[in-house]
Parts: structure tokens; sequence; C-alpha cells
């Protein structure tokens, strides 16, 4: 801005200088005074100028930034699970199994997978006859496995339920009433769990049966399997496997047959994924592994009479290896309601089986507790005169026939010539040399392996009346989870549980996702510029 110069002239009037210097600081003050005004402004324009860019900048990023977010979206999925838990409380012992399936369904039933399994310490239920408090005390530490793998948020939408087998089938036969308190105790450790109780009780032999069969022919893709296409879809000409089942107390035949069932006793019906199937099924009580050991024993004590002890001598099992002896008291051999007493015994009294490895002799003393010849309704027995339809397709074998020939080396599948040899040779092995080839074996299990063995070609052969062994295979596991009757449970549960829409939220790529987080972080920034800019500076300074 110029500067403004005053002064007053020489010989003008007497003092004329104060006012002449007011007028002079007046006309100063004015043109001083236009200029600030016209610097003010053209601060304030530039100010103007600027918050206006930055709004429309604003305002171009947001509307780039919302593009971003509603374009080239899509829907998708979030993963999310239902479980389930189910206890196989056997003859011998008890396994917790852990299953996961989504929320929504295929034809409302649960495309389920195994999670985990949890073997329960000591025996099976029926074990704590004489203490039922201690059966429901067996389940927890299982039951807080699968209490930590579940997540909380779920605990009280997830079924548990148990289901007993062969060994309380025959507690309830036994003792009806010891039976109901080891149940009704099970049930009261289950229920003090958070999760959603669906009950404990006895399966039936035929519901054993049936659910051991879904559970193979869901693990081998015979109901449902994902196609290329990403979908579920029944597949074209499928055709189903049968089920040999060999627990402890009983065992079970289970498979569709190529003619219609005659005996509606033996017939199951199931829905699963949209397609209905019958199948046979037939439950042996006291024709699983242990009690038909059971009564091996007491055929041989018959034998030799109803008061034999162990003072006067030992009994020859065939079965047994050479140098094996077992001593067990009467009590023990007839406690099994799978062994009827012909006579008054000393139950107090012992009596001792000693091997002599006998493979030619222990089958014909196997043969002892069939009966192949009865067969009055039907054209097609099996045997004890109980119908079954001529067998058809192929058939897993599991549980104890894995088990025992598996140790044997005929697993997954062998011809009956070979298994035939092997067995002949194995059950001729002396007790030492089956010790020494077997040494992490369990002398409670290994003992019966020669006995089990023949007994389960007896079955196959002439009770089933399988021709060869082309079509069986021995096998623990399909698809690398267990076989058994649990997963076919829990299958036809989940068409009882109602199916859930799954949680669906809009997705975007990556590449899209990062440019609009970029545009938004550009758009706050500017906002706080803006800001700045009118609050922070003032064009007077």
């Amino acid at each position: 801005m110029r500067q403004i110069y005053c002064s007053a002239a020489a010989g003008s009037h007497a003092n004329p200088r104060p006012k002449f210097e007011a007028s002079c600081r007046q006309s100063r003050g004015t043109i001083t005074g236009h200029f600030v005004s016209v610097e003010f402004m053209g601060k304030l324009a530039v100010k103007q100028t600027l918050v206006g860019v930055l709004v429309a900048g604003v305002g171009c990023i947001s509307i780039i930034a919302l593009i971003l977010t509603v374009v080239q979206h899509e829907e998708v999925n979030l993963p999310s699970s239902k479980y389930g838990i189910v206890f196989d409380a056997g003859s011998s012992h008890t396994t917790l199994f852990l299953y996961q399936w989504p929320r929504e369904k295929e034809n409302s039933t649960g495309v389920v997978s195994q999670v985990l399994f949890c073997d329960v310490d000591g025996p099976g239920i029926s074990g704590y006859a004489q203490d039922p408090p201690g059966a429901g005390q067996s389940l927890k530490k299982c039951l807080d496995v699968a209490k930590g793998a579940v997540p909380p948020g779920q605990w009280g939408e997830t079924p548990v339920a148990l289901g007993a087998t062969a060994g309380m089938r025959l507690l309830n036969l036994q003792n009806s009433i010891q039976a109901n308190q080891v149940m009704e105790e099970v049930k009261k450790t289950m229920q003090g769990y958070p999760f959603d109780f669906r009950g404990a009780k006895i399966l039936s032999g035929m519901e054993e049966g049936a659910y051991g069969w879904i559970t193979i022919n869901y693990l081998l893709d015979g109901f449902i399997k994902y196609s290329f296409q990403g979908k579920w879809l029944h597949p074209v000409g499928a055709k189903t496997q049968g089920a040999l089942d060999l627990g402890g107390a009983s065992t079970q035949i289970t498979f569709q047959p190529k003619e219609s069932i005659q005996d509606p006793q033996t017939a199951a019906h199931f829905r699963l994924y949209g397609v209905d199937y019958d199948v046979y099924t037939h439950s042996y009580l006291c024709y699983g592994k242990d009690q038909v050991m059971r009564q091996l024993q007491a055929e041989l004590h018959k034998a030799g009479g109803p008061n034999y002890s162990s003072i006067r001598g030992r009994i020859i099992h065939p079965c047994y290896h050479d140098g094996f002896e077992l001593k067990m008291t009467l009590g023990d051999l007839y406690s099994s309601p799978c062994i009827n007493r012909t006579a008054e015994i000393d139950l107090s009294a012992s009596v001792t089986f000693s091997g002599n490895s006998n493979p030619d002799q222990c089958l014909a003393l196997i043969k002892k507790i069939f009966n192949f010849t009865q067969c009055n309704f039907y054209p097609h027995c099996s045997f004890n005169g109980i119908y079954q339809p001529p067998v058809d397709g192929i058939f897993f074998a599991f549980s104890a026939y894995f088990y025992t020939f598996n140790i044997l080396g005929l697993t997954p599948q062998a011809k009956v010539e070979q298994a035939n040899n092997t067995i002949d040779s194995f059950c001729r092995k002396n007790w030492k040399m089956v010790k020494t080839e077997h040494p992490t074996e369990k002398d409670k299990h290994l003992q019966d392996y020669c006995g089990s063995a023949v007994y389960i070609t007896t079955l196959l052969l002439d009770g089933y009346k399988f021709k060869s062994w082309d079509n069986i295979y021995f096998q623990k596991k399909a698809a690398d989870a267990d076989i058994g009757w649990t997963l076919g449970y829990m299958l036809n549960l989940t068409n009882l549980i109602s199916s859930e829409a799954p949680v669906v939220v809009k997705g975007v790529q990556s590449e899209q996702w990062t440019a609009g987080v970029f545009f938004i972080v550009f758009a706050i920034f500017l906002s706080c510029l803006i800001l700045l800019v009118l609050f922070a500076w003032n064009p007077n300074y």
C-alpha cells in the first residue's frame, strides 16, 4: 500500500498545524481502510473457492465409493453349521461321536460329517448293573470333550442322544429293573449338560442294523454325491451296499434284496434325500463275538458234566492255542442269558479251559450253536429258521469282522481259500508263538481271534449263504469316518430337525473392496481438510 505524507507550509496562518494534521490523518485513514477491505475480500474469495473445490471433490469421491460398493457384488453364504452328539453304548465299551452339518439341508436331510470321537473309559454301560450311578459318571469326560468342541452359542441347539445296543438288550432280558436304573442314571447325567437332550434308549436289533446300512451307503455316496457343478445330486443308477455288523453280543445283516421282502418283521423303510428305501434287516442276539465265545465254553462244560470242577481236571478247548489256559467260575460262565442251564450246578466252582490248537475240532464245536436245517415258512432262510432273501451285491463287514480279519492280514478283501488257509495256520500255532508275533495285543483279545475267525467263516458261508467273499470288504472306516450305526442315526435324526436358511452377505472382489476403502478414506481426509479451512483459516489475519 502506498504511503501518504502530510506537511505544513511556512508563512501560513498562526498555528495551523493541529487542524491540518487532523485533516491529514482523516484522509489517510479513509484510504487505508479502503485497501484493507479490498485485501480481506480477496482472501475470503480464495477461502470460498477452496472450500467449494474440496466439497466438490468429496462429492465426486463419495459417488465413486458408492458405485464401487453397489455394483459387481455377489451374494455369499456364510459358513454356518449345526452339531449333533451320539453315544454308541455297546456291550463292551461306549464311544461318543460328534457330527456336523450345514444348516441348509439337501432334500430335508443333512449332509453330515464326523468331527471327532471319544472313547468312554471303563466297560459298556451294561457292566454297571451293580453300580448304576457309575454308568452316568463314566460319560462325563467325553461330554466335556464335546462341550469344548461345540461353540458355546450352539450348545442349546445341539441334539445329544444315546443308543444302547445288545449288551443292554441282554441286561434288560436278565434284569429289567437294573437295566432301567442304568438308563435313568445315564439320562440324568446327559440332561445335566447344556445340550438338547433327545433321549437315551435301548435300540432294537433292527434299528442298529438299519442305521449301520445308512452309514455305509452315505459314506460311499450311495444316497447323494457332490457334482462338478457344485451341487448335491442323487447318483444316477446308484446301487446300495449291504452291511454286516458283528458286535460283542449281537450281529446284524442289512441289504436291499432283488426280490420283495416276504417277512414284514424284517423290513425297514427310510426316506433319505427325497428317495424311499426298503431294506431287509435282521439282528441275531447272542451271536455277537463275545457271546459266541461264551456259548462255546458252555458247550464244552456241558459235555464234561454239570458238576465239573477244576479239582477233577481241565477241559480241552480246541479254539484256544496250545499252552493257553483260562480259569473262571461257573457263576461267570453261566451269567449270560444266552446260555441255558440244563441242571443245577455249583456256581462257586471253577473251571479251567486249556487250548490244543485244533481248528477242525473248533469248527465242529462252532457248528453246534447253529441250526442250518430249519426253514419252515419261507423258501429262503439263514439259520435257526430265520427268513432271509438271497444275498445280493457288495457288502461291507465292520466292527469285530474287521478287527478279527485285520489281525490275520485278511483286510480289506481276501479270497475264501486264502482266508481258510490263513485261519487254519493261525489256529495251529501255540500260545507262545502267537504272543511273540503280536506283542502289543492284549491277551483278552488275542485269545479269541482263532475262535472268532472260524466263527466268522461259518456265519458268512453257512449262515448267510455267501458263495464267496469276492464281494465282501472288511473295513473299519469309509471316507475317513467310522462305520457304525451312529452316523446313520444322526442322518435320520436330521430329517426331524428343521432346516434353516444360511446367513447371506454381499461380497465383492478384493481389488474392488481395496479401491472402495481407498476412496472412502480419501473422502474422510478431504472432509477433515474442509473443516480445517472453515474454522482454522481467518482471512482477517
